[in-house]
């Protein structure tokens, strides 16, 4: 027995066919097939179907009370068909062409993406570098600064050790004077 299924309403792009040749598997159809079209103005789901006609029982009651998410049925309509039905394999062959056809151009758009990515890491790793070596700039500036702070101390270590040995020496000569004067005092007896 040879059937067409015609399902109506919102149907397209909710896994309709993939939804129906899941069924048609599950009943052991050989001979399947399924498209989406429009009909009236209408998102439509055609399905072709060669199978005994106990089969063909059992998949119009799935057909009647099972619909994927997100599909909106406004009709289905039955009809019997009288032309030869292809091999459920071809069917399946078409939504793997099909998927191919909409996933080669996103991933092709995910390739591009990712060199557009790739270019934008390697302008930041540049100016990265740029940054590391303005920081090792730096970081050298640095250890001429210390360099310097360290020859500024050890030249004020150098002036506070002269300046030691200076205020020692006049420190001495000015004690030294005083014994003087203290000796002269002590010899006119005003001290």
């Amino acid at each position: 027995m040879r059937l067409k299924a015609t399902i109506s309403g919102r149907v397209h792009d909710v896994g309709y066919r993939v939804f129906l040749t899941n069924i048609a598997l599950e009943f052991g159809i050989d001979r399947f097939n399924v498209f989406n079209t429009f009909m009236e103005g209408k998102e439509s789901v055609v399905c072709l179907i060669d199978a005994e006609e106990e089969i063909i029982d059992g998949l119009k009651e799935r057909i009647n009370t099972q619909r994927p998410d997100g599909a909106v049925i406004e009709e289905i309509r039955y009809a019997d068909y009288k032309n030869t039905v292809p091999p459920i394999e071809r069917c399946m062959q078409a939504f793997q062409m099909e998927h191919w056809g909409k996933a080669i151009p996103i991933m092709l758009n995910m390739i591009d993406t990712q060199k557009e990515m790739l270019g934008k890491q390697d302008q930041m790793l540049g100016k990265q570098d740029q940054m590391l070596g303005n920081q090792d700039q730096m970081l050298g500036k640095q250890d001429q600064m210390l360099g310097k702070q360290d020859e500024t101390l050890e030249e004020i270590k150098g002036m506070r050790q002269d300046l030691k040995s200076y205020m020692n020496e006049r420190f001495n000569y000015i004690a030294g004077e005083l014994a003087e004067i203290k000796t002269v005092l002590k010899k006119a007896g005003i001290m």
